[in-house]
């Protein structure tokens, strides 16, 4: 083989290596830098939230929802927060797939093989797989729970064993204050229901109970009328989105009847609302004279013969 010959193959060796390959490899990482950009771009436009989206739902679901508009500074900062940590975790995911996607390229085009690396990947990731699969649970419900609002920080939720207030929100736990000031983590891929009190609206449900010889005709009329008046109270009036409704009795015993109204309210205000009400209903009661099942202090002191 002549001087001439292996210089030309060397020539040719070297153009692969210092240009062709440099360029290849620039072009795969200007193409892996645009595509995030694009994405991180569309994912910014998804997880933005809407001022005034209209919901779909029956007309009274949405005049209520328009009504407890009031609460709108809490309700955009939650749906900022929900969309800044789903938005967050998508972009993640995307970073760490084009990132993946990038360094096998360029390894291939390296002449490195690249088969080894995916079956230890495939190993490790089975592994982890089986290891932490409580882990991958809890993340997976974290994203769906956030990405269908199911709750955020300050509301009012039901877990099942556990009832209180949201204090954040994570991927993996969730951490509830009950009424007694204990603060509960709950692991995401546990929960399994969860009664949100304050989303959209809320009712107020109001039971009085009666003596059982009283007039209940009349019993209903003054409960009534005391909560339409105690509705109108500047204490409650904002906090309330419809005129109270008399359901009627709702059961008797043989020591009282039980007198039973409900009105819509805002979320997470029904308790005092409940509690503003029933004191203007029994205020009524007393001054008109309808009987509620208890004993007199006459009889309570005399005590039994």
């Amino acid at each position: 083989m002549s001087t001439q010959s292996l210089a030309f193959e060397w020539t040719e060796t070297n153009r692969e290596w210092l240009i062709e390959t440099p360029i290849r490899i620039a072009c795969f990482i200007v193409a892996a830098v645009v595509i995030r950009w694009l994405l991180f771009r569309l994912i910014d436009r998804v997880t933005r939230p809407r001022v005034g989206r209209e919901d779909g739902g029956p007309r009274l679901i949405k005049g209520l929802r328009e009504r407890s508009a009031a609460r709108t500074p809490k309700a955009n900062a939650r749906r900022t927060q929900r969309a800044k940590t789903i938005g967050s975790v998508l972009k993640s995911t995307v970073s760490v797939v084009i990132l993946v996607w990038l360094v096998l390229t360029v390894l291939a085009e390296l002449d490195v093989n690249i088969a080894p690396f995916i079956a230890s990947a495939g190993i490790i990731g089975l592994a982890i797989g089986f290891g932490a699969q409580h882990l991958v649970a809890d993340i997976v419900s974290g994203v769906f729970m956030m990405m269908e609002d199911q709750y955020g920080v300050g509301d009012i939720a039901d877990f099942g064993e556990v009832i209180g207030e949201i204090e954040s929100v994570g991927l993996r736990i969730t951490t509830v204050r009950d009424v007694d000031g204990t603060l509960w983590y709950i692991r995401n891929g546990e929960i399994e229901r969860v009664g949100n009190m304050s989303q959209d609206f809320a009712v107020a449900r109001l039971e009085v109970p009666v003596a059982v010889d009283a007039d209940l005709d009349r019993a209903q009329e003054v409960a009534l009328r005391a909560a339409q008046r105690g509705a109108r109270d500047s204490e409650i009036a904002a906090e309330v989105l419809g005129e109270p409704e008399m359901l009627g009795v709702q059961e008797v015993t043989s020591s009282h009847a039980m007198l039973r109204m409900t009105v819509t309210t805002k979320p997470g205000a029904q308790w005092g609302v409940q509690r503003h009400l029933r004191n203007r209903v029994l205020g009524d009661f007393d001054r008109e004279s309808i009987k509620m099942p208890m004993q007199s202090w006459g009889e309570a002191l005399a005590g039994p013969r």
